[in-house]
């Protein structure tokens, strides 16, 4: 009996992002891993619609030269014309609205 392999978010980007190299080819990096072409294509559409918690990738943006950088801000862009801030002394409640109204948006 075959057991299914578990992959954590870090495997599944790590894998996902071989495929995104010139030149790769979807079917021999499936085969180098043992899982199917239609695995990774899920695991692209799941990043794509950002439906696995923590599959998203984060950046760290350094402030600005000249400004203060503001301790606990935190700032959510969701392409160009979408973003929200945060500041350091959001209520928890209030946090975990605003975080459960962004997931629904990008629904």
């Amino acid at each position: 009996m075959e057991r299914r392999r578990h992959w954590s978010d870090e495997e599944k980007l790590a894998i996902l992002k071989e495929t995104t190299q010139p030149g790769a080819i979807m079917a021999v990096v499936a085969r180098r891993y043992g899982i199917g072409t239609g695995q990774l294509y899920t695991w692209r559409k799941q990043l794509l619609r950002g439906a696995m918690a923590g599959f998203v990738p984060v950046e760290l943006a350094a402030e600005p030269q000249g400004t203060a950088p503001e301790i606990g801000r935190i700032e959510i862009r969701r392409g160009g014309d979408f973003m929200v801030s945060i500041d350091r002394l959001v209520d928890r409640e209030a946090l975990r609205l605003a975080l459960e109204v962004i997931g629904e948006l990008e629904r």
